[in-house]
């Protein structure tokens, strides 16, 4: 059973799959795979052969096998062939069927990292010449994390600061810190730290309390390079998300230097390109005023033109037009 697991692994690790998911049902387990935001059946598996595979994976995780009601969380660094790290979740549900779900976090090379437009990189860079806050938004394995690293690693005589729970890309340039909750330190504790620390640049793995948000504009106002990501839907999305935070709109106005959303798209030729929409400028003054919306006519625009580009397809245009 060890090595049909090893070799799942494996071929999705190959294929890059973003996520595994576990999930009981009446009968025994449904195996899934998330790949570019598709969700596939892999196998319906029997409950023993489920259960081994769950527990082997949280042994090596350093969960506590013998729970299977409460959430738990882990991690496995994965070494064969490339270095992949693997996140872990598993909660029971109201029977105690035991579920869970494995992230793969990949290293992204340079050469792997395409934009589907690369003016749009230039633009983005501008943005973060500014210094102040710029914020990301866009759903788990978009590629957040990697664009706000090689925009930090833009400033190479400066000291950058990660704060993120867990680490997802290890940078042995950056000072890289983990929320750990249970030792008292959370992101606005880390925070905190890191204003000592005199970076030039955070980035923060994702601002979704208010003191963090708070703390994030002050880092802004006090000079610093503040790179971090929201969850919502839209670009617009995160300002409104923001001001539900409690960022008054004067301090927005202030302190941001962009929004950027993003979407991995495939292209034609089988790879994956990184598409943004942006709010820079003029766009980012009216939409501070006005946060709200669906994604803009830019990014409808750059969909159309990368269909008569030949760089996507009809049907992936149409799949990625609301973000």
């Amino acid at each position: 059973m060890v090595l049909q697991l090893e070799s799942l692994l494996a071929k999705l690790i190959t294929k890059r799959v973003a996520d595994l998911y576990l999930l009981p049902t009446d009968s025994g387990y449904r195996l899934l795979a998330n790949q570019s935001g598709r969700l596939s059946l892999l196998a319906h598996l029997a409950n023993e052969k489920a259960q081994h595979w769950i527990s082997n994976l949280k042994f090596r995780a350093n969960m506590a096998v013998s729970e299977h009601r409460r959430p738990q969380a882990g991690a496995i660094h994965w070494h064969e062939g490339q270095q992949v790290d693997l996140r872990l979740s598993s909660v029971g549900d109201y029977n105690g069927r035991e579920s869970l779900v494995v992230r793969f976090i990949y290293e992204l090379a340079e050469q792997e990292y395409r934009l589907l437009l690369p003016d749009q990189w230039r633009r983005l860079k501008g943005a973060v010449a500014k210094r102040g806050m710029v914020l990301f938004a866009g759903p788990t394995g978009s590629g957040k994390t990697t664009t706000m690293y090689r925009l930090a690693a833009e400033f190479k005589a400066g000291v950058v600061m990660t704060i993120e729970d867990p680490v997802e890309i290890r940078e042995p340039a950056f000072l890289q810190l983990q929320v750990n909750r249970l030792a008292g330190m959370d992101y606005q504790d880390l925070l905190r730290v890191g204003l000592r620390h005199r970076p030039q640049v955070f980035i923060i793995g994702e601002i979704r309390d208010g003191q963090t948000a708070q703390m994030a504009v002050q880092a802004a106002l006090s000079g610093h390079l503040v790179l971090a990501t929201v969850h919502a839907r839209t670009a617009t999305g995160v300002l409104a998300r923001l001001q539900q935070l409690g960022v008054e709109p004067y301090y927005l106005f202030q302190t941001l230097s962009g929004v950027c959303y993003q979407r991995l798209l495939p292209t034609d030729n089988g790879q994956l390109a990184v598409l943004f929409d942006l709010l820079l400028d003029q766009q980012l003054v009216a939409a501070v005023s006005r946060p709200d919306g669906g994604m803009s006519d830019e990014w409808q625009n750059n969909l159309a033109q990368a269909v008569c580009n030949g760089q996507i397809t009809a049907e992936t245009s149409r799949q990625f037009q609301n973000g």
